[in-house]
């Protein structure tokens, strides 16, 4: 008897602490203070995030930037968590990381997976070409309409969707796990053209731009009747509204001032690249 009321009295504890009667939940931004540590998840793009082989740091603009503002909520460590862009997503849903930093577009379909801090820049596009621009590429729409040219794209990376969107077909959309894979197969004649953002085309063409080089001049996609623009930020999962509320309240103080610029600009950011008033609730909702 004295077995069962012992046994009874076990099964009582976890009950009670459900109830309330244990210590209360910690939320992700408090866990991290109180480690002073975060993880983020990155895929090695420069100038957006990327390991530095010259020091092995994590460098680019994101992961500065999380670096200023999540000092002042005393974390003041960032871990880079190498990832294929197209897992980023995946990889913060499963926790093997605390937040994105990679530069990440907000777009409305990612938003319904992710929560994003408001932008911390904006960007347009670019193409790189085969040395000599053969086929005369100078806009998404050339690609469209020039017969048999096919387009690389990174695997999750916003610009398949630009593709789809002017016209292009399925078909001849080339997925890469990476810029410097999309690079070689503009080089080695798999692509007409590898398409990404301005500042990625260029630090690509800057560290080796043998046989290729960036389409000049060149016209942003429209869609729908509107030329896009990306917008980047800090992705959070959505349970995590705390920590990208904190996020957000710092951005709002350094976004645009001497810091920031100071910070940003080796990485080939300046004003052109500041998101003005844009929101992340404005984008999401597909403004």
């Amino acid at each position: 008897m004295r077995r069962r009321a012992l046994l009874a009295a076990l099964a009582v504890v976890p009950l009670a602490a459900a109830c309330g009667g244990g210590a209360p939940d910690t939320t992700t931004l408090e866990r991290l203070q109180a480690a002073g540590v975060v993880r983020v998840g990155y895929a090695n793009e420069a100038p957006y995030a990327y390991r530095d082989t010259a020091t092995g740091t994590l460098a680019g603009e994101a992961p500065g930037i999380a670096r200023a503002v999540l000092a002042e909520l005393g974390i003041t460590e960032v871990e880079g968590v190498l990832t294929e862009f197209g897992s980023l997503i995946p990889g913060l849903q499963a926790g093997r990381f605390d937040m994105i930093a990679a530069g990440m577009y907000i777009t409305p379909a990612r938003c319904a997976q992710v929560a994003f801090s408001n932008p911390t820049y904006s960007i347009g596009e670019a193409l790189i070409v085969p040395a000599g621009n053969p086929l005369a590429l100078h806009s998404y729409a050339d690609l469209r309409d020039a017969p048999d040219a096919t387009i690389g794209v990174v695997i999750g990376a916003i610009e398949s969707a630009y593709a789809a969107g002017v016209g292009i077909d399925a078909a001849r959309i080339v997925t890469f796990p990476d810029p410097p894979s999309a690079v070689a197969g503009v080089r080695a004649g798999r692509v007409s053209a590898y398409a990404a953002t301005d500042l990625t085309a260029q630090d690509l063409i800057r560290r080796d731009g043998t046989g290729v080089e960036q389409a000049t001049p060149f016209t942003d996609p429209v869609i729908d009747g509107v030329m896009v623009r990306g917008y980047g930020a800090f992705a959070f999962r959505p349970a995590d509204i705390a920590f990208r509320e904190a996020v957000n309240r710092q951005l709002t103080g350094f976004i645009g001032t001497a810091a920031h610029e100071a910070l940003v600009a080796p990485f080939g950011f300046a004003e052109p690249q500041l998101p003005g008033e844009a929101t992340a609730a404005a984008l999401c909702a597909g403004a």
